[in-house]
């Protein structure tokens, strides 16, 4: 009974630290690894807004390597007391895990703390191509098999996947272009050397805005605010066909409840900050509905991701750079 009773009192003043440190939570600066190389002005948004809700600087880190699994796994190892969080894409957790070989599970080993503005593809070609909307873009690349080329962020990329699967559902055949990221591919566009690109919103809105290429749809349920005048692929003929790189926030296995919830209420009132809104609009970006901001929502929507890209992904045997 004596041992009963301790273990019992043990248990509740683990319960009463644990509680104390959640409530001081945060005391000092937060480390979010990105596990990619600086380029997207996202993540600093993010953080300069997170920051002031949680009365900490939150500094992002950036760790390329491994497509995403080097940052990814170190987040996975960190201590769970929410000083080490994770910036991830869907690149990083969804499509490099059904590629490589890692030690640790996207779904199992991180805490989910809430889904982060998405970036759309949109559809695209060189204004000299003869298809002026989708179904006509579909029925020239019929009519043409393996003549026409569309340009990647290199093998593996989302550009990739998504274009092996618009070949899929509408049973197209032309070659893959792989570049070193998407800033050449778009060069190689505008200069009329490839012909469409499936590429993400933020990168082709300016030059589909100085009527520099063409736009065709985007690969969303809903049109983006910054350019309303795209119509969607269920609008444009090509219904279902959604693709997002969209990002969330994860924290290490074990981190506690009330830690989750302070960083999930910073999240959610950043994505309500005006400023930030309309910056996050003008990239080209889709933000979540406050119902798809609970930690719950993000796991979600990342197991459905995993369920439905894991089997495209293998079954295309795609290896990524």
């Amino acid at each position: 009974m004596n041992k009963l009773l301790f273990a019992g009192a043990f248990v509740a003043n683990i319960a009463v630290i644990g509680g104390a440190i959640a409530a001081e939570y945060p005391s000092r600066p937060i480390t979010v690894i990105v596990p990619f190389a600086a380029g997207s002005p996202l993540p600093s948004l993010l953080a300069e807004r997170m920051q002031a809700s949680l009365g900490q600087p939150v500094v992002m880190e950036y760790m390329a390597g491994a497509a995403g699994t080097i940052g990814t796994a170190r987040v996975v190892r960190a201590q769970p007391d929410g000083y080490t969080l994770n910036y991830g894409l869907w690149d990083s957790h969804v499509l490099s895990p059904a590629v490589l070989s890692v030690d640790y599970d996207p779904l199992r080993d991180l805490e989910p703390v809430s889904l982060l503005p998405a970036n759309p593809q949109v559809i695209v070609s060189k204004n000299s191509l003869p298809a002026h909307d989708l179904r006509e873009l579909i029925a020239w690349l019929k009519e043409n098999p393996g003549k026409a080329s569309q340009g990647t962020g290199g093998f593996g990329s989302a550009a990739h996947v998504s274009g092996i699967q618009f070949q899929k559902v509408t049973d197209t055949h032309y070659q893959f272009v792989p570049y070193r990221g998407f800033v050449p591919a778009m060069q190689d566009l505008l200069a009329g050397n490839i012909d469409l690109m499936i590429d993400q919103s933020i990168n082709s809105l300016p030059q589909i805005k100085a009527g520099n290429i063409r736009a065709y749809a985007v690969t969303a349920k809903t049109r983006l605010a910054a350019a309303e005048d795209i119509p969607t692929v269920d609008e444009a003929g090509l219904p279902g066909f959604y693709m997002s790189v969209w990002r969330g926030l994860w924290a290490p296995k074990g981190t506690s409840r009330e830690i989750i919830a302070k960083l999930n209420r910073a999240v959610a009132e950043t994505l309500a900050d005006a400023g930030v809104r309309q910056r996050l609009i003008e990239f080209g970006q889709e933000i979540p509905a406050p119902d798809q901001l609970t930690p719950e929502a993000l796991g979600a929507f990342h197991k459905a991701e995993v369920e439905k890209w894991w089997p495209i992904i293998r079954a295309a045997g795609i290896k990524v750079e």
